[in-house]
Parts: structure tokens; C-alpha cells; sequence
């Protein structure tokens, strides 16, 4: 019903399955696993996109290299403290040197998509206050031509977190009604330069986290909060997050109606946002709990993703903060009608919701008014959601809420703080797997 309306692109973790010593536990799961997917009536489209995905930051280094100057990440891992490892993206792997190897690499792998993002601070080191920087864009030039070569889509985010410091610096970035300029104008010479090759553009990378962890708990740039939720030098985590959010909403779009209105029809493009995605599935079956999962949903997903389609903020965010929501424009309400062309989703966890609004929660576990009064946790007397709960449930919202506009599935993976060498990865094999069949159930 949904399958040709409901496009989907799987973006996950390639990760090496040969073990030096195989244990019979993988080996006969794997077995198990080919022997179910051999009886599989349902298979995905002829051309439906498997790629893998970076971001500038985490990737590229080169982080001063050929005119780029400093981004807002690259001064926020220099301070002492704010990374647990110290570690930073001065080099990170290299890619904006070794990007070649990298594409051998996903065109020996077969994939067929590739999303990565520009650094901002490496096409404008100052803004719209100074000029291009050529040495960037000829950078990003001819590594689009390169991922096309091999037969490879790329899918182009405009900014993954990272922007430049000088905004920053100026008029303090994302608080500032400015912003949306400096965004404007970084995406007009974009799409100028390199849209005729690019068909699949993102504004922004999950900017629910980038604010929420930005502005409210000040564990990202520009570490910014206040007390309950941290321990910075400035910020107000109840006011800022809102204001950041509403700058981020009006300069996407200003992107969009900048593509629609002087690039889209010539270069044959789409545009659109990826969010980060949690299914928020209710601790009980009380009614205050099902409405606590909604809340959740208004205060994570929808606070974004209502204004770009609707024009509105969501509901259940309007009667709970009240004036403290920033108001749109007339000319913003006018560009909100068409403001997507596909919903990037990127999930990989679910949590239980649990209301507290008319019930009483323990001090110190979230379900502030900032949150929508939910405590979100991924345990229940102690036991895990399971996997993959939300994958499915996740992308049937979307589908209902936002009408069948058309969603990728961006980013999903298996991350763990482990070190050691994985070779026999018998999770990840069964994770992705499970992932699968319910992204298939949902596509059905």
C-alpha cells in the first residue's frame, strides 16, 4: 500500500563478518537467518538505495586546510574537558585526503548512496562577511564527480552540527534572528555550484539534537545551559533551546523557498530535513502515559517537523509553554507550505514514556516542563525495550502524520563502546537483520 509513496534509503554500518575463529552460535544463526530470508515473498525495489553516511567533522580533518578556518566544533573539542578522550577532528580519518580510497571502498562494497555533508566553515570561513573560499569549493567538486564515477548517489546535507566560529563570535549564532541570512547565503552557493549534480539535498542534520544538547544540557557547542540540566558558564535551558529551534526552522525555510523559486526546476532536485527519531512507546496502558508518549513525540519530533509542514507548532508544545514559543512570520507561514520533499529519519532506539504532568516522578529523572513533563527511559522493571520495537512504529507515524510525504531512512546502526577488534559480530548481524524486516514490514 505504501511501497510506492514510501521511499526509503538505508544508511547503515559496514562492519567486518569473518571471524579467525568462528563460533557455531554466529554460524548457525547466520544459517538460520539466509534460510528465512531464501523464503522472504516481499523484496526490496530494484532501485531502492543502500549507502553509508559521514559528517564533515567526524571525517574530514584538514581542519585548517586550503582556507578553511575554524568551525564551532573545532573550538569546542579544543577546550579541556568537553571531550571525555580528548580526542578531536583536527585529522579524524583523513577523508578530505584519503576520499578516493574511501569511495574504492563503498564501491567495493556495492552500495549504491552515499550521504555526506559541506563543511560551512570550509565554503565561507567568515560567513556571508567574507568571501567563497575556491579552495573549498573545488575540494567538493571533484569529490562529487568522484562519487559519481562510480555510480554512486550522493545525498548532500548542508550542515551535520558544524558552522562556522566567526557567527558565532559576531552575533551568537543560532539565538540570533541573523542566522537565517548567513544560512540563505551559504545555501544559494550550494546549490549554485554544486547543485546540477546533486538530486538529494538535506538542510540540516537532526537539529533537535544540536539543540537540545547545544542549548538545554550544554554537552555540544556552543555549551550553552542552566541549572537542573547543567553546569555551564551562561545559557537558560527552559528559554534558549526554543529560540535556536525557531532560527533553525525559518533558515531551512529560507533554504527551501531559495531552491524552489530559483534552482529546483532547472537542476531537478529534492529537498528536505533529517531528523533523529525515538519511538516513544508508553510505560503502561494508562491514559496519562499515551498522552505522555504524544508530549514526548511534540517535544523531540514534531516541535520541528509540525512547522515546516503545518505552519505550527505542535498542540501539545502550544499549551504547555504557552508564550514562551516563538511566533512565525506571515512570509514564514507562506514558505512552510511547501517545505519538504522528503523526511530524513534517522533511528536507531526506542523508550519508554511515563507521564508526569499528573503523576508524581522521582527528582533528578527528566520530566521537566522543557520536556513536555515526560520521563523518557529505556528500561521497564529493569528490562530493555527490545530491539528493533520503533523502527516499524516510527515510520508508520511519519507516514500518517506528514501524508505520505516520501522518507529515507538516513542513518540506523549499531554503536557500542567497545575497543577490541570485532570480528565475530554476531549482534550487529542480528540487529541489522531485525532492522530489516521491520523496515520491509513498514514498506509493506
Amino acid at each position: 500500500m505504501y511501497l510506492s509513496q514510501f521511499t526509503l534509503w538505508l544508511c547503515f554500518i559496514i562492519t567486518t563478518l569473518v571471524s579467525l575463529s568462528s563460533s557455531s552460535r554466529w554460524y548457525d544463526d547466520h544459517i538460520s537467518l539466509k534460510e528465512i530470508n531464501a523464503k522472504e515473498t516481499f523484496h526490496f525495489p530494484k532501485h531502492f538505495l543502500f549507502g553509508t553516511a559521514s559528517s564533515a567533522y567526524q571525517y574530514e580533518g584538514a581542519y585548517l586546510t586550503d582556507g578553511k578556518t575554524l568551525s564551532n566544533w573545532d573550538v569546542f573539542t579544543n577546550i579541556s574537558g568537553k571531550i571525555a578522550d580528548g580526542s578531536h577532528g583536527k585529522v579524524a580519518v583523513d577523508h578530505y585526503h584519503r576520499y578516493p580510497g574511501d569511495l574504492d571502498l563503498m564501491e567495493d562494497l556495492g552500495v549504491n548512496s552515499y550521504r555526506l555533508s559541506l563543511s560551512w566553515a570550509r565554503i565561507l570561513p567568515k560567513g556571508r562577511f567574507g568571501d567563497v573560499n575556491m579552495g573549498g569549493i573545488d575540494h567538493y567538486n571533484r569529490m562529487i564527480n568522484d562519487i559519481l564515477k562510480r555510480g554512486i548517489e550522493p545525498f548532500v546535507t548542508l550542515t551535520h552540527y558544524d558552522i562556522p566560529q566567526e557567527l558565532e563570535y559576531r552575533y551568537g549564532s543560532w539565538l540570533n534572528p541573523q542566522i537565517r541570512e548567513d544560512f540563505e547565503h551559504y545555501a544559494n552557493i550550494c546549490f549554485r555550484h554544486f547543485g546540477d549534480r546533486v538530486k538529494f539535498w538535506s538542510t540540516f542534520n537532526e537539529p533537535n539534537v544540536q539543540v537540545i544538547l547545544g542549548y538545554r544540557t550544554g554537552t555540544y557547542p556552543p555549551s550553552r545551559c542552566s541549572k537542573p540540566f547543567g553546569n555551564c558558564s551562561c545559557g537558560n535551558s527552559y528559554i534558549e533551546p526554543l529560540v535556536a529551534a525557531h532560527n533553525i526552522i525559518r533558515s531551512h525555510l529560507a533554504a527551501v523557498n531559495l531552491y524552489r523559486t530559483k534552482f529546483q526546476e532547472q537542476q531537478r532536485g529534492q529537498i528536505g530535513i533529517v531528523m533523529n527519531t525515538i519511538w516513544f512507546e508508553p510505560i503502561s496502558d494508562s491514559l496519562a502515559d499515551r498522552l505522555a508518549a504524544d508530549r514526548a513525540q511534540a517535544f523531540y519530533l514534531t516541535w520541528f517537523l509540525d512547522p515546516v509542514v503545518f505552519g505550527r507548532y505542535p498542540r501539545e508544545m502550544r499549551e504547555i509553554l504557552g508564550d514562551d514559543l516563538p511566533e512565525f512570520t506571515k512570509d514564514d507561514l507562506k514558505s512552510s507550505k511547501n517545505a519538504l520533499d522528503f523526511i530524513g529519519i534517522n533511528q536507531y532506539t526506542s523508550r519508554y514514556a511515563k507521564d508526569c504532568l499528573h503523576s508524581v516522578c522521582e527528582p533528578g529523572k527528566g520530566g521537566s516542563r522543557a520536556e513536555g513533563f515526560v520521563y523518557a527511559n529505556a528500561l521497564k522493571d529493569g528490562l530493555h525495550l527490545g530491539e528493533p520495537v520503533g523502527m516499524e512504529e516510527m515510520l508508520m507515524y511519519a507516514t500518517e502524520r506528514y501524508k505520505n510525504i516520501p522518507l529515507y531512512v538516513t542513518e540506523n546502526g549499531f554503536g557500542e563502546n567497545n575497543t577490541g577488534v570485532l570480528l565475530n559480530d554476531y549482534q550487529r548481524v542480528k540487529f541489522m537483520s531485525n532492522y530489516l524486516d521491520a523496515l520491509k514490514r513498514a514498506m509493506r
